[in-house]
């Protein structure tokens, strides 16, 4: 096989690079874009399948918890047999989960194709922008991160307008199936196109079965006993989970071949400070589509086309962005540009905070702009510093732990809206007479979201100079 680290095939073959990056951009554009489209479709799927307000923002939940299990894993499994294989795993594995959505009859089955389309999107997002950082690994890596980056947030953000014109004229399961045709074209520019990286005289080392299952359990006892307090299993569940984060660690220093050397995490200012950067926006940032879509739809009356519209702005903003971005952190210091990012982003939910059930549209279209420019400026650099901080050999688990801080934060600050779902408006249904209580769930939400952006900008500035490894 062609190491990565040779590249003598895409030296050969220049525009193949290119079609690696159109594969990654597709495969990053639709996974996302097929799971924040289910925004859109919330209130149909609430009434086609009975579902309360605690198992509506299970929904979207119940993704994240099987995207974040499988990452460490998946990422150090990358870096022993190779990127491609898990990557078209990921990709056709989440593509036929997604098409059981016909055999769904009740709430409880739609969260089981949800954790399963989790479980293989965490394929995708462990390898992917290991496989760009690697392919452009001489030259032009900021500005193809920068387009992955759009990929991925024009999905985040284009799934509510998709969604919403399928689910009106479709019907809610369309938001599933309608768009897994484009997965093919992935899948086939991937097998052209992508060399595997495996290296077959490199002694092969053991996946870490332990970690890998401690991993496992703290994820699951964290997202559960958050999102259920303050109830006393929650707590237990909680602390347990704590508990064994502390376990996890000390196991991980101990064994021979870990997921994660954490004594070089600590000793790597710029991969630890890029990742808590990157845990707090996308903290911020996960709920926005959640609580924008109840938002818009119950106390503004907009259809789910026109709701998908308008959050459609934001993801304009980014996509003009972060190429841009990704090229200036390629000259010039990441850590600028990125904290500058997370303080238009903070100055975005600030707005939002304001928003009351009879307010002017043009207040979300400011906060709109505000926060699309400022994940325009933040996503690319961090995560082009963050990859430029490691040796090649590590890009996997580097782009694991990369999308582990990304899906941590959406699980984290979700299980915090869980928690105010479940305090405020409790198990039933989203009636007009529960608006207040909703309104309540949305400022508190964007409340937090500010505050945890204005933290990210301490820890993008603090990371310190960017000093490139190449080997």
């Amino acid at each position: 096989m062609i190491a990565y680290s040779d590249n003598s095939f895409y030296q050969e073959n220049p525009r193949a690079r290119w079609f690696v990056l159109i594969s990654i951009c597709i495969a990053l554009f639709l996974v996302p874009m097929s799971l924040s489209s289910v925004n859109m479709a919330l209130p149909a799927i609430a009434d086609a399948l009975h579902a309360d307000a605690v198992l509506l923002s299970w929904i979207p939940t119940a993704t994240l918890w099987g995207s974040i299990v499988l990452l460490l894993p998946a990422g150090r499994v990358a870096d022993m047999v190779g990127r491609k294989p898990i990557y078209l795993i990921g990709v056709l594995g989440f593509s036929a989960a997604s098409l059981v959505v016909f055999a769904v009859n009740s709430v409880e089955f739609l969260l089981l194709v949800r954790v399963l389309q989790g479980l293989f999107s965490s394929l995708v997002f462990a390898t992917a922008m290991a496989i760009i950082a690697a392919v452009f690994s001489g030259s032009n890596r900021g500005t193809a991160l920068g387009f992955t980056a759009t990929s991925v947030y024009l999905g985040l953000t284009c799934g509510p307008l998709i969604g919403g014109w399928l689910t009106e004229h479709l019907g809610w399961r369309s938001v599933f199936w309608g768009p897994i045709t484009v997965a093919l074209v992935a899948v086939v520019l991937a097998t052209i196109y992508i060399r595997n990286d495996h290296d077959a005289d490199k002694p092969s080392q053991p996946l870490d079965w332990a970690g890998s299952l401690l991993f496992v359990a703290l994820s699951t006892l964290l997202l559960f006993g958050l999102s259920g307090l303050p109830d006393l299993q929650s707590w237990i569940m909680l602390i347990t989970g704590i508990g064994l984060v502390f376990v996890f660690v000390q196991q991980q220093n101990r064994c021979e071949f870990p997921l994660v050397r954490f004594s070089l995490l600590a000793a790597n200012r710029v991969m630890n400070r890029s990742l808590m950067a990157s845990f707090l926006m996308y903290a911020a940032h996960y709920p926005v589509l959640f609580l924008l879509s109840l938002y818009l739809q119950y106390l503004q009356g907009l259809s789910p086309s026109e709701t998908g519209q308008m959050i459609l702005l934001q993801a304009f903003i980014m996509a003009c962005l972060a190429p841009v971005a990704g090229r200036l952190s390629d000259r010039f210091e990441p850590r600028l540009i990125a904290t500058v990012g997370c303080l238009f982003f903070s100055a975005g939910f600030a707005v939002l905070v304001f928003l009351q059930a009879d307010s002017s549209l043009n207040h979300v279209i400011v906060a709109l702009v505000l926060l699309g420019v400022g994940f325009g400026l933040f996503s690319t650099p961090n995560n082009n510093a963050a990859l430029g901080s490691v040796p090649k050999d590590s890009l996997s688990i580097a782009s694991a732990l990369l999308n582990l801080s990304r899906t941590s934060g959406n699980m984290f600050s979700m299980a915090i809206i869980m928690l105010l779902m479940s305090q405020l408006l409790g198990s039933e249904q989203i009636r007009p007479e529960r608006y207040p209580d909703l309104l309540i769930v949305v400022k508190l939400g964007f409340a937090s979201a500010c505050a945890y952006s204005f933290l990210a900008a301490w820890f993008s500035y603090n990371r310190g100079k960017v000093t490139r490894q190449t080997g």
